[in-house]
């Protein structure tokens, strides 16, 4: 939980849940699941266990002490939310995600970068007008109990007012492999300003990928002691549909033992494009 991070597409991070359980092949080597058995371990929230989906209950830790976090900084920055979780896992209510939605309602000056592996359940929950009727009334009363150094800093409350889909949440979901392009399609049916799909780690070529209604596709190798490899002819395929579709390109790392051994150069150039 930062105001700073090495992730080269956000700026911030932001974790009021800590904690997960692997889905998929792309949590084979999770950075995040690395830091909480080694150096985070013991701390409040990481309880220094594998993050299977038996340790679960003891995993996934909210942290509603760090909802007004963003409110703290005055500056507008990109923010990842829960970089070392996933706010639509199973083990998060449905009442603290509406909290989650409420802060994001009022500190309009950041745009909140939302990834998730479990887009189905996402879709879900914010496709219900009761959802979003539930976040306007929390947003109300977490302002009331926020301390008037850290208020919103829009006149009166015409930011609680502007509508839904919240027009500074990005909502975004992970593919790493062929067989999981399908989460894009829940991605599309959930309302959103901006969508976008995060390639990494990359383990494989997404030819039937549907980029309709995507925004911004993010692109990256593994990196770790354990990374995997990615083949470049993946990632030029990628960019080259991304540039047909006028989706927004953006080229994270091509990884290694380290997230930067092998640099960010695709082609001989960075690729840092990102929606408006």
């Amino acid at each position: 939980m930062s105001d700073k991070t090495g992730i080269a597409w956000t700026d911030a991070t932001w974790n009021p849940v800590t904690g997960c359980s692997k889905v998929s092949p792309g949590c084979a080597n999770c950075y995040a699941e690395t830091l909480a058995l080694t150096r985070l371990a013991g701390r409040p929230g990481y309880p220094g266990l594998p993050w299977t989906p038996e340790n679960a209950e003891a995993n996934v830790v909210l942290h509603p002490d760090r909802l007004d976090l963003p409110l703290r900084w005055r500056k507008p920055r990109r923010v990842f939310v829960n970089s070392m979780s996933d706010l639509f896992h199973e083990r998060v209510p449905e009442t603290f995600i509406i909290q989650v939605f409420a802060l994001m309602t009022l500190a309009r000056r950041h745009v909140f970068q939302v990834l998730t592996k479990r887009p189905e359940r996402m879709g879900a929950l914010l496709s219900l007008p009761e959802f979003w009727t539930e976040v306007h009334h929390a947003a109300w009363h977490l302002h009331d109990r926020i301390p008037a150094s850290r208020q919103p800093w829009h006149p009166g409350h015409v930011w609680l007012a502007s509508g839904w889909p919240l027009p500074n949440v990005w909502l975004g979901t992970s593919i790493e492999r062929h067989r999981f392009v399908g989460r894009a399609d829940a991605l599309r049916e959930t309302p959103a300003a901006v969508r976008f799909v995060s390639a990494e780690p990359l383990l494989g070529p997404l030819p039937s990928l549907d980029l309709t209604g995507i925004s911004w596709l993010i692109v990256g190798g593994e990196s770790g002691p354990g990374h995997r490899p990615m083949d470049p002819a993946w990632v030029r395929d990628l960019r080259d549909r991304a540039d047909g579709a006028g989706v927004a390109f953006f080229f994270k790392q091509w990884g290694g033992r380290t997230p930067k051994a092998g640099g960010r150069l695709l082609d001989g150039r960075t690729h840092d494009d990102a929606p408006d």
